[in-house]
């Protein structure tokens, strides 16, 4: 009897879920919309641990050029928009409906949960409104001192190491560390010149992404709900302890200083949220302001360290490119008198920033944008997408759009001249995103990379070496969810004469 009655239970139990599972896999098709068959477990996600998010969002919009893909994340639905009017209201005329990031960390993870980049609103509203005293135009500008020194001592380290294969990523990656350290916490790193500090040792515990940490972020991106069963980590254990050491020393040294000092950086606003949470009984833990250090640690210096990589890498192969910009430079160091430029001067060197606005546009680090509607949403007349929904502007699709920038694959700083600028279709380049969540560090992050390339390029020449693939050849990460390489990339640097 009892036999009879577990059998007939697991027929009644196979029958519900291949009945949910024909649900599932008609639920795109019944409304009309583009998309490819899903996988009975994966849904659309069978490109994970495979290729790198951005990598497959390309492809989809290569695939598909209507303004909006169905895809299934596991079994839920959630749709690709690759419409740059799309893309406004989204980010822009709707974001009240489009508040949150569909990303989240665990309730076992609260420097996971609570950064700026992950937490909910109405709390993200309020810590985003606290957080950007640092980075007005008026409070980077104290910092172009410190930052300029640094790229001085990014070209020293590249005479010492010229000789022998150059590792672009974890170069960059020194310097960036080193800048953010250093002008957001006010902690004292000396990687740019050796290599080694405390603090790098923590950022490259961020990006080192085994099979079970890439699992993890592909847990926190696409299915939260599984982060808490698993106890998934948006950092390592092991980094955010470290992390949390380095940032008690600096908050116990910056106590012991006045209290009536005006906020100058990152650390002192983060000590101000933590004073007042403790006057007005806010609530804000002490995992509470770590997580904001923790975010802005990690994606600053990861996507200026991966877009310096990148963008160097690119030059070596177009020699015309960056003489063009070795000879700009050349004629602003003359003009100004000496190569110590103030960070306003660089923010006006046209042809520097057509270059990086080329790079941000072949490698912006986060080449996808998430989103999830609030509330039932009509997208257009002929689709209405549930509360919940998870939405993924399609940035990098976008980019690479022959119609929007012809000839997409090649490195063309010359389409961000004023008359090629005008053109360029709104909405189809966001490379710090669009709209209430538009990037937070996005002057820190330019200023950082101006800095670096008139440092670089007014010092040497890079010239491609032998066995290195063509850059559109390049692995990308494959086990992150960032635009980062996914190999060592390396070139020559030789001196200018």
């Amino acid at each position: 009897m009892f036999q009879i009655l577990f059998i007939s239970f697991v027929a009644c139990l196979l029958t519900w879920v291949y009945w949910r599972w024909l649900r599932v896999r008609s639920y795109w098709a019944e409304r009309g919309v583009p998309h490819l068959p899903p996988n009975p477990i994966l849904g659309s996600l069978t490109f994970l641990q495979k290729q790198n998010a951005g990598v497959w969002m390309r492809r989809m919009y290569e695939r598909f050029k209507t303004p909006y893909i169905g895809i299934w994340l596991f079994w839920r639905p959630a749709l690709i928009v690759n419409s740059p009017e799309l893309a406004r209201l989204v980010l822009v005329k709707d974001s009240a409906n489009f508040r949150n990031r569909f990303v989240s960390g665990g309730a076992a993870d609260p420097i996971g949960k609570l950064n700026l980049f992950t937490i909910k609103d109405p709390e993200w509203t309020n810590i985003r409104r606290r957080l950007t005293t640092p980075f007005t135009a008026a409070k980077l500008r104290i910092l172009q001192d410190f930052i300029r020194s640094k790229a001085m001592e990014l070209a020293q380290r590249i005479k010492v190491e010229q000789k022998s294969r150059i590792h672009l990523k974890k170069l960059f990656a020194d310097y960036s560390t080193d800048v953010i350290g250093t002008s957001a916490f006010g902690v004292a790193c000396d990687a740019t010149l050796t290599g080694r500090s405390h603090l790098r040792t923590v950022t490259e515990q961020f990006t080192q992404f085994s099979v079970l940490r890439g699992i993890g972020w592909c847990s926190m991106f696409f299915f939260p709900e599984t982060v808490d069963f698993f106890r998934f980590k948006f950092f390592p254990k092991t980094s955010t302890d470290y992390f949390k050491r380095v940032y008690r020393a600096a908050v116990a040294q910056r106590e012991a200083q006045s209290h009536d000092v005006e906020s100058k950086d990152l650390l002192d606003v983060l000590l101000k949220i933590k004073k007042e949470s403790e006057e007005q009984n806010l609530g804000y833990s002490e995992d509470f302001i770590v997580a904001q250090a923790a975010i802005f640690l990690s994606g600053g210096y990861d996507t200026s360290g991966s877009l310096l990589a990148f963008m160097t890498y690119e030059l070596a192969y177009y020699p015309e490119i960056q003489d063009k910009l070795y000879e700009y430079l050349l004629e602003a160091k003359e003009r100004n008198g000496s190569d110590v430029f103030t960070s306003d001067q660089l923010a006006d060197m046209t042809y520097l920033n057509y270059v990086i606005k080329e790079g941000l546009r072949k490698y912006s680090p986060m080449s996808w944008l998430d989103r999830v509607a609030a509330d039932d949403y009509k997208v257009d007349d002929k689709l209405t997408i549930k509360a919940g929904t998870p939405v993924y502007v399609n940035g990098v699709g976008m980019a690479y759009d022959p119609d929007y920038f012809p000839d997409p694959d090649k490195f063309d700083p010359d389409r961000f001249t004023p008359e090629n600028e005008q053109n360029i279709k709104p909405y189809t380049y966001m490379p710090f995103g669009e709209g209430p969540r538009i990037c937070i560090g996005m002057r820190f992050g330019l200023m950082t990379v101006r800095f670096a390339m008139v440092a670089i390029y007014l010092n040497y020449k890079v010239v491609p070496v032998p066995d290195m693939p063509h850059p559109v050849d390049v692995t990308v990460e494959k086990r992150g969810m960032f635009y980062t390489p996914g190999e060592v990339l390396s070139v020559e640097f030789v001196p200018r004469a």
